[in-house]
């Protein structure tokens, strides 16, 4: 149990890690189409940006997992290693979109004052009316996808342990 809650706790750090290079690409791309006009003239300009940030951290994450968190299959090649990390990443990333589209296109104008309670509770941590529901969806989303992300990572690309009781 030990072990596995040390494992839990690297892949959290790792998450971390991999959440504010998702969040800020995500960030910075959202800001740029605000700033050329491609945001008002396209409406999920924010799933454009999720995609784009999720690839990139995808990335990263498949390094500093396969290094620090996960034991190898001694048995797979590294090509088909990051093939499955792939996969199941863009598993994640379908489910961080389906996430993101549900809250802030059906759940925040269908229901205005849970979009009027995230934003008041949005701005109690500096955040923009403007940006707070988008905020919090974003990290509902990234909070469902990195318990999936662990549970089928661990099943999938792990090496087992042998000597369990």
């Amino acid at each position: 149990m030990n072990k596995l809650l040390g494992q839990i706790a690297k892949f959290g750090v790792v998450g971390v890690v991999c959440f504010f290079i998702d969040f800020g690409v995500y960030s910075v791309l959202n800001r740029i189409f605000w700033n050329v006009g491609f945001a008002e003239a396209f409406p999920y300009y924010y799933l454009i940006s999720k995609f784009v940030s999720v690839a990139v951290s995808m990335v990263c994450n498949y390094l500093l997992s396969m290094k620090f968190v996960f034991k190898r299959k001694d048995d797979m090649s590294r090509r088909k290693e990051f093939i499955i990390f792939a996969v199941l990443s863009v598993i994640g990333l379908v489910l961080a979109e389906i996430i993101l589209y549900l809250g802030m296109d059906i759940i925040d104008p269908v229901f205005p004052a849970v979009a009027d309670l995230i934003a008041w509770f949005g701005g109690l941590f500096g955040l923009t009316r403007n940006g707070s529901e988008e905020t919090f969806w974003v990290l509902v989303s990234t909070a469902i996808v990195m318990c999936y992300n662990f549970i089928s990572r661990k099943l999938t690309l792990e090496k087992k342990d042998e000597d369990k009781l």
